[in-house]
Order: C-alpha cells, then sequence, then structure tokens
C-alpha cells in the first residue's frame, strides 16, 4: 500500500542534519506496517497528479499557519477534498490536522493561551494518551461530520475522526524525545515561552503512546480501524 506524503513544512536545519525531515519521521512512525511512501513537497509547490496517485493520504506538521496566506494552501484545501470525495483514507498532523479542519469547513486559529510544546496528556473516545505537541494555533470549530475523540484542557479538539475515512490529531506522534530536545534547543528560544521550555525539557524522556497512535493510523489506511 502507498501512503503518500503531503510535506507542507520542512524540520530546522539541525535537525534534518542530525535526525531528519518531516517525511523520514513518519516513515519510521510507521515501520513494520507494510506501507510504501512517497513524498509530495507541496509547501514548496510540489503535488500530486490527484487524489489517486496513491492508496492513501499523511498531511504533516509546518511551522506556517492554515490561515495564512500562501500560494501552496488553496491547492492543498482542493486536493484535501478531493481525496475527500473519493473515499481515499487521509491522516493529518498538527499542521495536517488543521488545514484539513479548515478545507472541510472548520475553523483554525492562534490560541489565545499560547504554546503547547512537549509531553502532552489527552483522554476521550480513543482513551489515555501521551503525546509530544508541538503547537499554539488550534482548531476551534470542527467541520460538520466530524467527532472530536481526544482532548486536553489546553486543547479541546485535539484529535477528530471524520466517519471512518480521515483521522487527524493536533500532537506529534512522530516527534521522540531527541526531536522534542533538538527543537527545544533550536526552534523554541525566543518564541516559546522559558517557563514553557523548561517544563518540556525536564519531562523531554516521558513515556509517549506513539506506537499506540501508529496502529491507529495504519488500521485506518488499511481500513481495519475500529
Amino acid at each position: 500500500m502507498k501512503i503518500g506524503i503531503l510535506q507542507t513544512g520542512h524540520a530546522p536545519d539541525d535537525l534534518r542534519a542530525t535526525i531528519g525531515d518531516y517525511p523520514k519521521l513518519f516513515a519510521q512512525l510507521l515501520d513494520g506496517h507494510g506501507f510504501t511512501f512517497e513524498t509530495y513537497a507541496v509547501v514548496d509547490g510540489i503535488f500530486p497528479d490527484g487524489p489517486l496517485a496513491c492508496d492513501g493520504w499523511l498531511i504533516t506538521g509546518s511551522r506556517h499557519g492554515a490561515y495564512e496566506d500562501h500560494d501552496w494552501i488553496p491547492p492543498l484545501e482542493d486536493l484535501i477534498r478531493a481525496i475527500r470525495d473519493t473515499g481515499r483514507p487521509m491522516v493529518g498532523v498538527c499542521f495536517g490536522h488543521q488545514i484539513i479542519a479548515k478545507a472541510l469547513g472548520g475553523k483554525v486559529e492562534k490560541f489565545s493561551g499560547g504554546w503547547s510544546v512537549g509531553s502532552t496528556r489527552y483522554s476521550g473516545e480513543l482513551g489515555e494518551a501521551t503525546l509530544n505537541a508541538w503547537h499554539q494555533d488550534q482548531v476551534t470549530q470542527v467541520p460538520q461530520g466530524a467527532r472530536v475523540v481526544a482532548s486536553s484542557p489546553f486543547c479541546e479538539n485535539a484529535a477528530l475522526l471524520y466517519g471512518d475515512q480521515i483521522y487527524t490529531v493536533q500532537a506529534h506522534p512522530e516527534f521522540t524525545a531527541p526531536v522534542v530536545a533538538s527543537l527545544l534547543a533550536t526552534r523554541a528560544p525566543g518564541v516559546v515561552p522559558p517557563d514553557l521550555i523548561e517544563a518540556a525539557t525536564r519531562a523531554v524522556d516521558t513515556p509517549t503512546t506513539a506506537q499506540a497512535e501508529a496502529d491507529r493510523m495504519a488500521a485506518l489506511f488499511k481500513g481495519t480501524a475500529k
């Protein structure tokens, strides 16, 4: 099964040099499920021929906002709706979670409560989860037909399920402890408040439920999700 990775941003240079760019992180997260991957750097204007080019689709995180004015965002939203219309499975993570919601009628905003970085606990229909977060923007209005399946005190709409076809999550299951440590050292200073950086640094080695999240994504791709 071929999964098309729609890359909406690039990792910082230091992270790319030591760990790799975002598509590599997702390939590692989903390793063992029998998938092959093809990356389309939509952030650089590189798009697939259409929604049937791959068997399933995954939209990555990004430093950009879903509400920002970039040439590649409108065609990405068109592609999201086209994928939805074909019935192909689709997963969105962080920015991917947000842009899918926006494309399908929801609303995304810069959250007035500030940033969430590092180890974060979630609960809801899917049970308890601990994942690494890295965001300020949030889905503030859920699209019609989607249901909230995970929340935290900071992020009400932390994961959304659209029938059995689309699953999106605000947190980053692909972010391991070394990834978060690198981001805290290179991207956070001057952007994220120092107290949040300190707290996330203390918790950087907290075990996550990323494997359960990967299994959930794989089951959706394969059409075996319960």
